[in-house]
């Protein structure tokens, strides 16, 4: 800490982590902001007046299990059962164990862990103290954690539903939010799916003077087949259909490269019904909204169709960039301020 210039610091640990924490919080509060434990415990095996602790009988039953086992996912069923069916989750906790120690190594952790007992240090803590722990935890029961909260000067003890000893398992979200609400005094809940997608947007040319001229149901036998040339079109350029107002569509993509080319073939393929269409691409980090897509990029996106011409395909300066080297032509077509989008932007028209 001195190294680095950290003067005090909220101290987060699981299991015997927790112990190292408390140990730390302890000898040096005035370094510490606070102390979070999840799922810890004060000591590791039985004892009469600590009948939640490990019989020394279990303590070598898991030493032997070590032994015949390392290199596998020893441990998982009980200290991930959430994970512990899915063979990814299985491969992914035998390779983490074999990174972390050696069979040797493992066993000797184990024994250490054996004879951990801070209970007498419990009431020297006083910094502001957060006890995570599941109900259901298989590893260790909740009463260890009850234990600490009652003897540690204003602690507070958060039981949690899942199932999970670790603490990125089943809670990790409920874990995080507790964690920002003890720290900061708010909790701004799970923060919004974001990806990044170029998207695209399209519209119908002088949609209102057409939909004059045909009438009502010849203008809604046109946007039927416009509609059925859109999507077939991202069918095939594998878009994702996001929204459809009228004559316009909102689609993603995982490449930019495709959607430029599904822009231009649905820009050549609607002429065939005597309409043109504008058509403008953005690439950017987006929020996935259920069904929905929001954010600036798609704001950026709308601004560039709006200013593409009839049958043009106007990008931004982004989609150029991440498409070089794909066969994709481009002439500039100015710098633009985008209304409500801080910035210029330079924009480029597909040349094909």
């Amino acid at each position: 800490m001195d190294h680095v210039g950290s003067e005090r610091a909220a101290l987060f640990g699981y299991s015997e982590g927790g112990t190292m924490c408390a140990l730390f919080a302890a000898t040096y509060p005035s370094r510490t902001s606070a102390l979070i434990m999840n799922a810890a415990f004060a000591r590791r095996t039985f004892a009469p007046d600590y009948p939640w602790g490990r019989t020394q009988t279990q303590v070598e039953a898991y030493l032997e299990q070590v032994r015949r086992e390392w290199g596998g996912p020893v441990g998982i069923d009980v200290r991930a059962p959430s994970m512990s069916q899915d063979e990814r989750s299985r491969q992914w906790w035998a390779r983490w164990l074999r990174s972390s120690a050696s069979p040797g190594a493992a066993e000797m952790l184990v024994r250490m862990n054996a004879e951990i007992d801070i209970r007498p240090v419990l009431s020297a803590i006083r910094v502001p103290t957060l006890l995570l722990h599941s109900i259901n935890d298989r590893l260790l029961d909740v009463e260890t954690s009850r234990y600490m909260a009652v003897r540690i000067p204003g602690a507070k003890l958060v039981e949690l539903a899942g199932v999970d000893h670790v603490p990125w398992g089943c809670d990790a979200d409920t874990i995080l939010d507790e964690i920002e609400e003890f720290l900061t005094g708010v909790r701004r809940g799970p923060e919004p799916d974001r990806v990044l997608a170029t998207v695209l947007f399209t519209d119908i040319v002088a949609a209102t003077e057409k939909a004059a001229s045909l009438g009502d149901r010849g203008w809604r036998d046109l946007l039927d087949n416009q509609h059925a040339i859109v999507r077939r079109e991202l069918a095939r350029y594998r878009g994702r259909e996001i929204d459809n107002a009228g004559d316009g569509f909102l689609a993603t993509f995982d490449g930019p490269a495709r959607a430029v080319r599904c822009a231009c073939a649905i820009s050549d393929a609607v002429r065939s019904l005597g309409i043109q269409v504008r058509a403008g691409l953005h690439t950017g980090e987006c929020e996935m909204m259920g069904e929905k897509l929001g954010g600036i990029s798609v704001h950026i996106g709308a601004r560039v169709a709006a200013l593409a011409n009839p049958g043009e395909v106007l990008v931004s300066s982004t989609v150029k960039d991440l498409v070089a080297g794909s066969g994709l032509s481009f002439r500039e077509s100015g710098t633009e301020q985008l209304r409500g989008v801080p910035g210029q932007w330079r924009l480029f028209t597909v040349q094909r």
